[in-house]
């Protein structure tokens, strides 16, 4: 089996995206610039936002994190969106998730201008990525897109199955895959015989936020599998995927931690820089 190393591959994609911000500042005589706002102290949304800034920087990106209290107002931040969107230095804009109860987050996400939404999660993105058209894609289902491409470079064919439809990897996914002209299967919490689904696949990408789910016994030879969830059990932090079985019998796996995490943070750097080019065009 191979052990689809994350940490490398994110590693070796910053490493491309440095060369690129680079010959960008040659070409244009400025810098592509993300701008996080950060609302409260939640512990996971702090170290996200710490390791965008670090790599950020990394890369060579103008990064600034925008802190607010738990306590803001909707209006505040709906107004500072706005004087990002008219901001020529800020190239991406993005919002940390969860937000605080009182605050939107439709309404945030609308605000963001479309073309610096490097999460993806606008709604015209998402029309565009499901029509096929040029959009920011979210950043999850990219990174995952990517290592796929990495084990498999030709996906034409591939029966593909996602666990799991959210809007921020589900469905998106579904479209990355799709484009690749691989047959989709959209599975959840109400489909029936959801091990013989997987069973079918020559690609399963599990992102359901249920610990250990897919077995070892759902996973034909060969098949990839790409492992989105981050559960905190009694064993410490697990995916979505039962890795030491799932390991006897895929062709290749993402680890929990170290697979997917590092992708999601490599590719948001990716699609800033997209936004850059795209806006001096």
């Amino acid at each position: 089996m191979i052990l689809i190393d994350g940490k490398k591959i994110a590693a070796e994609l910053r490493e491309e995206l440095k060369k690129e911000v680079s010959s960008l500042k040659t070409k244009y005589n400025k810098i592509p610039g993300l701008s996080v706002i950060l609302i409260g102290d939640l512990t996971p949304s702090q170290i996200y936002v710490k390791n965008k800034e670090k790599f950020a920087n990394e890369v060579g990106l103008r990064s600034e994190v925008i802190k607010y209290p738990d306590s803001v107002k909707e209006k505040v931040i709906l107004d500072k969106i706005s004087e990002l969107n008219s901001n020529d230095s800020v190239s991406g804009i993005l919002v940390q998730l969860p937000l605080p109860k009182h605050i939107n987050k439709q309404k945030i996400i609308e605000a963001i201008a479309p073309s610096k939404d490097v999460d993806g999660f606008h709604p015209m993105n998402v029309g565009n990525l499901s029509s096929g058209y040029q959009s920011s894609i979210p950043c999850t289902p990219l990174g995952c897109y990517l290592l796929i491409k990495k084990i498999e470079p030709n996906l034409s064919g591939k029966k593909a199955v996602i666990v799991g439809r959210s809007n921020l990897n589900g469905k998106p996914m579904t479209q990355l895959l799709l484009k690749e002209n691989c047959t989709v299967t959209i599975t959840h919490s109400r489909t029936k015989n959801l091990k013989a689904e997987c069973l079918e696949a020559d690609i399963i990408v599990a992102a359901v936020g249920i610990p250990e789910l897919v077995k070892g016994d759902w996973v034909k030879k060969d098949t990839i599998v790409i492992d989105v969830g981050i559960n905190k059990t009694d064993k410490g932090i697990v995916g979505d995927v039962a890795f030491d079985e799932v390991s006897k019998n895929a062709k290749a796996l993402t680890p929990v931690p170290g697979g997917v995490g590092p992708m999601t943070i490599a590719c948001l750097l990716k699609n800033t820089i997209d936004c850059f080019k795209r806006s001096q065009i």
